[in-house]
């Protein structure tokens, strides 16, 4: 299973960028997977819904199933969010995990980067970083990506990781 990053800013576009690519790469005969990592809390219930309710309750895991998806939420309740080698291990088998987030993760990830957003590049001080996917001319000596053309970017992850 190959693992391929993208790192950046919020708002910067990381999350566009992936929905762009899944169907890109997956068009080309790969099994695609994605972890997402959230700095801040989430939740996939409703309040009131029976899943909420047993979670409210205090269980540690609700399994959700139905004819068409299955999710398995596992509450934390104070124990260490799981690194990511760990949520790899969860997943099936797939050909390509995409994550998003995880800036520090020793992967080889795409900065997404828009200067007109005023925030500085992670690449300068981020070693995992490859190429930035950018939508302006900057001066960088990575390999600069069409941030808007997915089919670009999609030709350069799988031929950077060709070989590894």
């Amino acid at each position: 299973m190959k693992v391929f990053g993208f790192a950046g800013w919020s708002g910067s576009g990381k999350t566009t960028l992936v929905e762009k690519l899944i169907p890109e790469l997956t068009a080309r005969g790969l099994r695609v997977s994605v972890i997402k990592h959230a700095h801040h809390g989430f939740d996939l219930d409703k309040p009131g819904k029976d899943s909420w309710r047993h979670r409210e309750a205090g269980a540690m895991q609700v399994l959700m199933l139905s004819n068409d998806r299955w999710v398995l939420m596992h509450e934390l309740r104070g124990t260490p969010e799981p690194t990511l080698d760990e949520q790899l291990r969860l997943l099936e088998p797939c050909d390509l995990v995409l994550i998003e987030g995880y800036k520090a993760a020793a992967v080889p990830k795409i900065e997404i980067h828009r200067p007109s957003h005023g925030k500085p590049p992670l690449w300068p001080e981020n070693p995992h970083v490859v190429a930035v996917a950018t939508n302006a001319e900057i001066d960088c000596p990575l390999p600069r990506l069409p941030l808007d053309e997915p089919a670009k970017v999609a030709d350069f992850i799988l031929e950077y990781l060709k070989n590894r």
